[in-house]
């Protein structure tokens, strides 16, 4: 009971909250607006409005029905799915370095839909996600179990470092095969890099379905995840089946994390620094964590998306790169930081 009285003084009041709740929405508007009106032709918040409710057919309207309204949708689930992904790993690992692209997953992910382009060239959008999926919780348990073989030492730098380690590895066998298969994979360099550019209503219709039941199942996670990040031993004496829970919420990340990148790449740093800017908004209720991380990081990525047109102007940059530019860094500053804590 300590542990959880704890717990609720370490979150904010609930005026606070709604306050911030509101800004991030408002925020997220802002960004689809901008992601919807900024491009290679600029569109009016008008034209917006009737493309949307009165569709003449016109140019503009048209290049936002097939073009920037598909890559907007797959820019926000992508943001919240990984958001959301990485306050579940750090609330399940208790490490505040974890996110879906430090534990390898979006790594192994990207193998496998490397592997299917070589190997089953037909492969369809769903094949790929299931390739991805397994190559996502391959990569994750190769991760965890490596790093708990190594004795001594921090627990969650050795977690950190085997990730890298790992992603490094899977990456290098990803270029290998890219290398000798050139002709197979023509295009496939660009989407490692994480991109939404040219995202269609059938890369929608994939992530859509996965993405709303993936966020909703971990919505409901709230709880569960609140007293995981207490311990073990808290969550245990509260009634909690704690390797249910893990496991559960495991195979959750898997599909958040594996659907965005099968659509949209292995887009880095959204997981690792969306849910520590939520955590210092609103506190550790992962009740409210969660739902807030994936408002915000849809804002935050579709933000990114947005700077990623003018960037290379008139070309467009992919946005993985940009969210690599700006997310690292905050993690030598989060690893930094760590360090001094410990010795403080």
């Amino acid at each position: 009971m300590k542990a959880v009285h704890g717990l609720s003084k370490r979150n904010k009041s609930p005026l606070r909250i709604i306050a911030i709740f509101l800004a991030v929405i408002i925020l997220l508007l802002i960004s689809m607006f901008l992601s919807i009106s900024i491009g290679s032709i600029h569109i009016s918040f008008g034209t917006i409005k009737q493309a949307l409710l009165d569709f003449d057919g016109s140019k503009e309207q048209s290049i936002i029905q097939t073009v920037r309204l598909p890559r907007l949708l797959v820019t926000a689930f992508v943001g919240a799915n990984l958001a959301v992904a990485g306050a579940l790993m750090q609330a399940l690992t208790r490490n505040p370095l974890a996110s879906p692209g430090i534990f390898g997953i979006n790594a192994g992910a990207s193998a496998a839909m490397v592997f299917l382009t070589v190997l089953v060239p037909g492969v369809s959008m769903i094949g790929g996600v299931f390739g991805a999926f397994l190559g996502g919780a391959f990569a994750a348990v190769i991760v965890y179990v490596m790093s708990s073989l190594i004795k001594g030492g921090d627990s969650d730098v050795k977690l950190a470092l085997t990730g890298v380690a790992i992603q490094g590895m899977l990456m290098s066998l990803t270029q290998t095969l890219l290398i000798f298969n050139e002709s197979k994979t023509e295009g496939v360099m660009f989407w490692l890099t994480g991109s939404v550019i040219g995202r269609d209503w059938g890369h929608v219709h994939v992530l859509l379905p996965f993405s709303i039941v993936g966020l909703l199942v971990a919505f409901s996670l709230g709880r569960a995840s609140s007293l995981l990040s207490l311990g073990d031993d808290v969550a245990r004496g509260l009634g909690q089946r704690v390797f249910a829970i893990r496991a559960f919420t495991a195979v959750v990340v898997i599909v958040l994390a594996g659907v965005s990148v099968a659509i949209a790449g292995p887009i880095g740093f959204v997981g690792l620094v969306v849910p520590h800017m939520v955590r210092y908004l609103i506190g550790v209720d992962y009740r409210v964590v969660l739902p807030m991380s994936a408002l915000l990081g849809a804002s935050l990525l579709l933000l990114a998306d947005v700077l990623s047109r003018f960037i290379t102007y008139p070309y467009e940059t992919p946005v993985g790169a940009v969210t690599a530019l700006l997310g690292t860094p905050y993690f030598i500053y989060l690893a930094r930081r760590k360090k001094t804590e410990r010795k403080a």
